[in-house]
């Protein structure tokens, strides 16, 4: 299959991996028929073709993102030809910004937030959860 870098339709699974929305093309297939995956101008279905000018909705996690197509692509490529790709909009850029300081706010204070417990923080959560049953 060759690599179409341009305004040709490519199937909406197709663009998602080749824009590394995700790690496989099966992953964003799954998405797609989840529900996970919306096109503002139709039903969304894996096979569903993109065009330049589409706005994407794309929810991942507790984030959701809205780019429109800039250009499509049938080939993945490295991130910085992927990020060519799409444009997120300004209010989803801002409204991920905002909840992901909201989630930062409300991470554990003991975790620290930004990484996993150690061996040393989980005998200290154990030591605190057993206080407060007794």
């Amino acid at each position: 299959m060759e690599a179409t870098q341009g305004t040709e339709p490519v199937r909406l699974d197709r663009w998602l991996w080749a824009a590394r929305f995700f790690k496989s093309r099966s992953l964003a297939s799954e998405a797609v028929t989840g529900g996970r995956v919306q096109l503002t101008n139709g039903r969304a279905k894996p096979a569903r073709a993109v065009h330049v000018g589409d706005e994407v909705i794309i929810a991942q996690g507790p984030y959701e993102r809205r780019v429109i197509v800039l250009a499509t692509s049938s080939r993945r490529g490295p991130a910085s030809a992927a990020q060519n790709l799409y444009e997120e909009t300004e209010e989803s850029r801002s409204a991920r910004e905002r909840l992901a300081l909201e989630r930062a706010a409300h991470a554990d204070p003991l975790l620290g937030g930004s990484r996993r417990p150690s061996k040393k923080d989980r005998r200290v959560l154990a030591r605190l959860r057993s206080r407060s049953r007794a």
